[in-house]
């Protein structure tokens, strides 16, 4: 039971930091489009969302098939549960171009060139739709924990 608990606190945990990293990464992307942000704390930020949505990954993946929860029987069936992984899947996808340019960006700073910032305005935008999304989840997550139904 203790270990089904402390799953469940760092699964909520993680989607309590991915929120506020990617928050924090659109943020920091607007201020660097202003002139007033460093890619510095782009990076940061941009670095724990990564790290919480592996652990959303591996803490979902261990409660929804791993057995330290309601299980496949439970969750397979729910249409919040579906809504849910749509919605992780879209995360996903509007993820991958602003990955790959923080990517390039790190290697050009490691390498002490200069950053194209030039769609850092649609990455910031795409970060506060990824933190709707992510709110998202969260709500269909309490509806599935309280085995709401439709119809």
């Amino acid at each position: 039971m203790l270990a089904h608990w402390l799953l469940a606190a760092v699964h909520l945990l993680a989607f309590a930091l991915g929120f506020w990293a990617v928050l924090t990464r659109g943020t920091a992307l607007r201020r660097l489009v202003a002139g007033v942000g460093e890619a510095r704390s782009v990076l940061i930020a941009d670095n724990l969302w990564g790290i919480s949505a592996l652990i959303l990954l591996i803490s979902g993946g261990m409660r929804a098939f791993g057995g330290y929860e309601k299980g496949t029987d439970y969750y397979l069936p729910q249409p919040l549960f579906h809504l849910k992984m749509t919605l992780f899947v879209l995360i996903l996808l509007l993820e991958i171009a602003p990955m790959v340019t923080l990517i390039k960006w790190r290697i050009a700073l490691g390498r002490g060139a200069a950053i194209d910032a030039g769609r850092a305005k649609l990455f910031a935008r795409i970060s506060h739709i990824e933190a709707l999304l992510l709110l998202l989840m969260v709500v269909a997550a309490t509806g599935m924990a309280r085995a709401v139904t439709f119809g």
